[in-house]
């Protein structure tokens, strides 16, 4: 099942991943102290991975990469800023790095490594080309959309590798038809796999989502092949994504794990963007959906050691400005995403996609 998009749209525009007309700033978690053993770089770099900056930096200086502290892995295809931390020993070593494709914006200290989810959210901005007449309308009326509903949070192609494949590699490995010895590898291929899965069932929430829209409840349970009654009082929840029986919720942009118990009061709390329902990541020790919501999830679990997660499946898309250059045809964006969330998620709402 290909990701479902909200919105029966179709904008033609020319985006092109580059350092030119894509860069993602990182949002650190907390202000550091200007104190303390460790040196926090800010770091721009472009057309390199996380992975590929953290191994010139670390040979440089002369230590493992895994002496290197960062908070998320960032595109190679954008201009990103984002931060990482090493001993700070080595900042008088560092005063003279030198890289055509990484440049170090500022040092400071601070008491402790960072670490890989130790931030808020990134600040991406995006240049879209040949928006021409009536495409800039649509691309007002959708973003005004998106303001006040947010997308659904799907992991993006990054994840899959670049044919797209990766995951298949991962059920290999899972059903021991594949064998790969370095851990790294493993980890990479199984979460791959464990993105598709979480896609997957994203995908049929959002067919019910869309089959609600046009259909009544009655009609929804039998193309769902849901019993009958399970989807009672659904329909008539103000957000588009709706909330069914046994869903799991977390406060929005974090927080504890709950179950809903009384969906009316749940769907008015998810419109103030207080919660935010949650979708199952397979793997161990992860809680998951009961009553309706459990068996549409259950079609996409698996069972495996590696831990698991809930990750939120409905995110809301904050700080969006937009400028229009007629005379280039350019339809520039700036938005806020919390933390692993994609870009690609909002260019496809923008662009429209498959519908049912």
């Amino acid at each position: 099942m290909k990701p479902i998009y909200p919105l029966n749209v179709k904008n033609d525009f020319v985006f092109n991943s580059s350092a030119r007309d894509f860069t993602v700033e990182e949002i650190p978690l907390y202000d550091f102290t200007g104190e303390g053993e460790h040196l926090v770089l800010k770091i721009r770099k472009k057309e390199l991975t996380t992975w590929e900056m953290l191994d010139i930096i670390s040979g440089f200086v002369g230590i493992k990469r895994r002496d290197i502290g960062y908070a998320g892995l960032k595109d190679k295809h954008a201009m990103t800023i984002q931060h990482i931390s090493l001993p700070a020993k080595f900042q008088e070593r560092l005063s003279s790095f030198s890289h055509e494709k990484i440049k170090i914006l500022d040092m400071m200290r601070h008491n402790n490594k960072i670490r890989v989810g130790h931030l808020k959210g990134n600040r991406f901005n995006i240049r879209l080309k040949k928006v021409l007449g009536v495409q800039k309308d649509k691309l007002d009326s959708v973003l005004k959309w998106i303001k006040a509903n947010g997308v659904p949070n799907y992991f993006g192609n990054q994840r899959f590798g670049t044919d797209g494949t990766n995951w298949i590699d991962g059920k290999k490995l899972l059903s021991g038809e594949l064998k790969i010895r370095d851990k790294k590898t493993r980890e990479f291929l199984l979460g791959s796999y464990q993105s598709y899965l979480f896609n997957q069932w994203l995908a049929k929430r959002m067919e019910l989502n869309l089959l609600l829209e046009k259909f009544s409840e009655e009609e929804t349970e039998q193309v769902m092949k849901l019993p009958s009654g399970s989807l009672k009082g659904v329909k008539s929840q103000p957000n588009f994504y709706k909330l069914v029986e046994g869903d799991l919720m977390m406060h929005y942009p974090y927080g504890r794990l709950f179950e809903v118990e009384d969906l009316e009061s749940e769907a008015k709390r998810f419109e103030t963007k207080d919660i935010a329902p949650t979708g199952l990541i397979p793997g161990s020790k992860t809680k998951r959906a009961t009553g309706v919501a459990g068996m549409i999830e259950k079609e996409f679990d698996v069972e495996m050691k590696e831990f698991g997660a809930r990750r939120y499946a409905w995110i809301q898309v904050t700080e969006i400005k937009k400028n229009y250059v007629e005379e280039k045809a350019h339809y520039e964006l700036s938005f806020v995403l919390p933390k692993g969330s994609y870009a690609t998620n909002i260019l496809d709402v923008l662009r429209g996609s498959n519908q049912l």
